[in-house]
């Protein structure tokens, strides 16, 4: 494995680790988003997307903050997220699902390290499968607590809507998550090289998730225009 590819894996996750504090300092001591789910979904979308996520934080997320959301309703006025380009809330709806697939395929990664699993006479289809599993766990769980006040529903109902409006967002996230790691196992490394401690195999899942939201954006997309998932 190359040094510059090491000491380039070590930069582009210490750069996201220091965006990600960034975003947990201002949303915590600073401006809170106005749903509280969103607070995490921003600190995690900055471990993968690193200066990128931090951009979008400032120049769109700050929009959701609290304060701002309340202040315009006490003008009259429409809060400030709801006035950005449609482009934006299908990013916003994408970091959202991949926040949770982010978040699981972390626990997912090391859990079937020190646990290995094999399915199809294969440890990485069982790390794939035990991924999805977890991945559809935390996704419909952020789903449920932004759709379910959003829309002020019942527990049953909420959990309906968030199953209805995240399936197919995560499938797609993990279809290209998932299509980048392949590459990264079986043509550039080997799975003997690319393990959870080295730092080149998360700098391919930092690159894995940007192969998801690129293909779970348009079925965003999709959602938002059939108001199956809600414009955040």
């Amino acid at each position: 494995m190359p040094i510059w590819l090491h000491d380039l894996a070590i930069f582009s996750l210490i750069a996201a680790g220091i965006c990600a504090v960034i975003i947990a300092a201002d949303v915590f001591f600073r401006r809170s988003q106005n749903m509280w789910i969103m607070n995490w979904v921003w600190i995690i979308t900055a471990l993968w997307s690193g200066p990128l996520g931090l951009y979008a934080y400032y120049s769109v997320g700050q929009l959701s903050s609290k304060r701002r959301v309340q202040r315009a309703k006490e003008r009259g006025e429409a809060p400030p997220n709801q006035k950005k380009p449609f482009w934006q809330s299908v990013a916003i709806g994408a970091f959202h699902c991949g926040s949770g697939c982010t978040l699981a395929d972390i626990c997912a990664e090391w859990f079937v390290f020190f646990v290995p699993i094999v399915i199809f006479g294969s440890h990485i289809f069982g790390a794939w499968t035990i991924d999805y599993v977890v991945a559809f766990t935390f996704g419909i769980v952020f789903q449920y607590f932004t759709i379910k006040p959003m829309k002020g529903l019942s527990a049953g109902e909420g959990l309906r809507a968030a199953v209805k409006a995240d399936t197919l967002s995560l499938t797609a996230w993990q279809v290209g998550m998932y299509g980048w790691m392949a590459i990264a196992l079986f043509l550039l490394f080997t799975p003997e090289t690319l393990k959870p401690t080295t730092p080149v195999f998360w700098f391919m899942m930092q690159l894995g998730m940007v192969a998801g939201f690129l293909t779970s954006y348009p079925v965003n997309w999709w959602l938002l225009r059939q108001k199956i998932k809600e414009v955040m």
